[in-house]
């Protein structure tokens, strides 16, 4: 069974950081493609533009927007064939660029890929 973490794309990889995987749409400011050392960008993954503009990372809004994007990524067809690669992994980081480490749709997706193993089949 695949762990899923999540980490900020600004700190520094780690050993345990295992399969390194950034879930959001754009790429991170300031950071490099070496220095992110990733495995994969899961662009599709990410909220989409509108959600993400909606929500703007206001935490009164967290509830009704994992809602949202929990729905975004059921009807997402490419979902499934990513989460089918990440479930190959013993390990998964999920990496994202937002400041606060509680308030991100990277936490959101951690807990939605955790509770839904069998989304790939």
């Amino acid at each position: 069974m695949t762990t899923f973490v999540t980490a900020r794309i600004y700190e520094p990889a780690q050993a345990e950081d295992g399969y390194r995987v950034l879930v959001d749409r754009l790429w991170p400011r300031g950071v490099s493609k070496a220095r992110a050392e990733l495995d994969e960008w899961c662009k599709d993954f990410a909220p989409s533009r509108e959600l993400r503009t909606w929500w703007n990372h206001d935490p009164a809004r967290l509830d009704e927007f994992a809602a949202r994007y929990r729905l975004e990524l059921d009807e997402n067809p490419d979902v499934p064939n990513a989460n089918a690669r990440l479930e190959s992994h013993d390990h998964v980081t999920l990496l994202y660029a937002a400041h606060d480490p509680q308030v991100n749709h990277a936490n959101v997706l951690r807990d939605y890929l955790a509770e839904s193993p069998n989304k790939s089949s």
